[in-house]
């Protein structure tokens, strides 16, 4: 069963940071485009940032220059880097790993930002 296994959730203060991991499978590293999705209560999910097999980078327009997403090849895991947190930054933030037709999710780690 394919996996992607999500880390470093939790509460910080507005301005803080916070970085997010998410592991998986050689294979599903190797060729997957990897991306961080995010979604707040009553509303939809919504990209965050993606970054492909190749290391070309989409985010969207509301983390832009707050946020990195980056991978490490060595340890099949991608990262987001999160600085200048907002309290609209609240929510769960899920993994996501695309080739294809083929769309793989984490569990989600919950991520909130509040004084």
């Amino acid at each position: 069963q394919v996996q992607l296994v999500e880390s470093g959730g939790g509460l910080v203060q507005p301005g803080g940071s916070l970085r997010l991991s998410c592991a998986t499978s050689r294979s599903i590293f190797s060729i997957y485009t990897m991306g961080w999705y995010r979604q707040a209560p009553g509303k939809q999910r919504e990209l965050v940032a993606t970054i492909s097999s190749g290391g070309s980078t989409n985010y969207a327009d509301s983390v832009k220059g707050r946020f990195t997403i980056s991978r490490d090849n060595a340890k099949n895991t991608v990262y987001v880097e999160m600085n200048s947190l907002k309290p609209e930054d609240t929510a769960v933030y899920y993994c996501n790993a695309r080739f294809s037709s083929v769309d793989l999710w984490g569990q989600g780690t919950q991520v909130t930002v509040s004084s």
